[in-house]
């Protein structure tokens, strides 16, 4: 339900060789990470608007098909590659005189733009279904939201890498867990500040509103938010860079990561087993984790009957869920329980969340599904925190970039393709229901269409379990180094 991505973190090395004259630059203090997580609390905003209010819109209120409203909006997670060029770029090749703020502000307002583009391309694709059905016709306006979906995800590339390297530049081995901690949480905050924004706006429409209603509000929405977004991207990061940057003290050990090539660095990935075991786990997880943003929101509109401005709020009941397991996973659970076990506990209790999501639906009671979806917030927070550790476990602080990235492509990768794939279970959900004539209330009828994606949810959590199993901290912290110094001797060689 988010696109805060928890694998994209500050690298472990970066402070690593710093040089001496690094006594000259003041060290970040808690007010200034707090700042700085404000533009997390923007990012989480932006996401609301995408994954919790205009898929709902286009599956519901426009009867657009699943598959192709998720399928449209999942465009930009698959731009996620460029997230290395727009890093490589703000290392080499400054904008407005900064190395990484001028990105990260004409990256925001590009996403902001986008944003709006989008929901404008979506009223042209209604019209068109509207009038004429569905047909050839639509196929350009879809094409043409895709191209807007790509747009923003290189928009938030280019705003996120640059703003994942400032947070590097700026911190050390002291500051930056809690530089990490106060990001997630303000990416929390973020969402649960969209839904008031969101439901303020909003609050006018009705579940049977006209269409003319809906698109006033909606676009009124989402020229006030972004535009807000806006202003707490370029508050956050205003003169941080110039202040408390170490770029140019960074050892000559992150230069020769950074001009790593593609070849080099796809060897260096597969070089230990347990490199491609983890990325494998991390891709079902991941999968199995986000294949309900996209319908979740539809879910509360066509089997509940909650408007707009309701369905919104499961992002807050989600973000809330997510806080409460971040904190308590953190400072109780891994301390005592260590890393694989709090995530082969997170993945079991997901599982359950999942079926209690589902059997909620049987019930047509809104506040139990919040209960749920509350519920599964806490098993994500759990899993997004014991992830983390597990992938800093699993990373070489000699070509830490390298492996942050490779972990960062795979929750991209398997995000995009979880909220299709989302999409599409629901639409065959929803062939099968017509095909098989369950009749009855509207309710009765969607409700197995949408457990179908929960369930398939719940299995992709036992699997993960089972690749968790296959795991091993040890076997990679022993043979990685050796393994990426041959890698890194044959490429010398040849």
């Amino acid at each position: 339900m988010t696109e805060g991505e928890f694998l994209d973190i500050p690298s472990a090395s970066s402070s690593q060789g710093e040089a001496s004259g690094d006594m000259t630059i003041p060290r970040i203090g808690l007010f200034t990470m707090m700042r700085l997580g404000v533009f997390n609390m923007g990012l989480g905003i932006m996401s609301v608007l995408t994954l919790g209010v205009l898929n709902r819109v286009m599956i519901d209120e426009l009867q657009v098909p699943a598959l192709v409203a998720a399928g449209t909006i999942a465009v930009h997670q698959f731009m996620a590659p460029a997230r290395v060029w727009f890093g490589q770029l703000s290392d080499s090749k400054p904008l407005f005189g900064y190395h990484r703020s001028g990105y990260i502000w004409l990256g925001i307002v590009s996403m902001a733009l986008s944003a709006f583009v989008a929901v404008q391309v979506v009223w042209r694709l209604s019209n068109g279904i509207a009038e004429l059905g569905w047909g050839s016709h639509i196929y350009p306006w879809v094409a043409l939201l895709a191209l807007v979906f790509a747009i923003y995800g290189l928009a938030l590339s280019a705003t996120s890498t640059p703003f994942t390297a400032l947070l590097v530049d700026v911190s050390d081995e002291q500051s930056r867990s809690r530089l990490i901690g106060i990001g997630w949480g303000m990416l929390m905050v973020g969402i649960i500040s969209g839904v008031g924004i969101t439901v303020a706006v909003l609050r006018s429409v009705e579940l049977n509103s006209s269409i003319d209603a809906i698109q006033a509000s909606i676009n009124r929405l989402f020229i006030i938010a972004p535009l807000i977004v806006c202003g707490l991207a370029i508050a956050s990061t205003f003169g941080i860079e110039k202040r408390y940057s170490r770029l140019t003290q960074r050892s000559s050990l992150r230069d020769r990561e950074d001009g790593l090539p593609l070849g080099r660095a796809l060897r260096i990935l597969t070089a230990s087993r347990q490199t491609g075991v983890f990325f494998t786990f991390l891709l079902v997880l991941t999968l199995s984790l986000f294949m309900q943003d996209a319908i979740l929101e539809p879910y509360g509109g066509e089997v509940f009957g909650m408007p707009i401005s309701q369905t919104t709020q499961l992002n807050a009941a989600f973000g809330m869920g997510t806080l409460v397991g971040i904190v308590l996973t953190s400072f109780l659970v891994v301390p005592r329980l260590g890393k694989k076990l709090t995530v082969r506990m997170g993945c079991i209790w997901a599982a359950f969340c999942l079926i209690f999501i589902s059997l909620s639906g049987m019930t047509g009671v809104p506040a139990l599904l919040m209960l749920a979806v509350f519920a599964f917030g806490i098993a994500s927070g759990v899993l997004t925190t014991g992830a983390l550790l597990l992938m800093l476990d699993l990373t070489v602080a000699e070509t830490a970039g390298t492996f942050i990235g490779a972990w960062g492509l795979a929750q991209a990768i398997a995000r995009g393709s979880a909220t299709i794939l989302g999409g599409g279970l629901l639409d065959i959900g929803k062939g099968l229901v017509r095909a098989l004539g369950i009749s009855g209330a509207a309710e009765a009828q969607y409700l197995p269409a949408y457990a179908l994606v929960f369930i398939i949810q719940a299995v992709g959590m036992v699997i993960a379990v089972v690749l968790l199993g296959r795991v091993n901290i040890q076997e990679f912290q022993a043979n990685a180094k050796d393994a990426i110094a041959t890698a890194l001797a044959n490429d010398m060689d040849g």
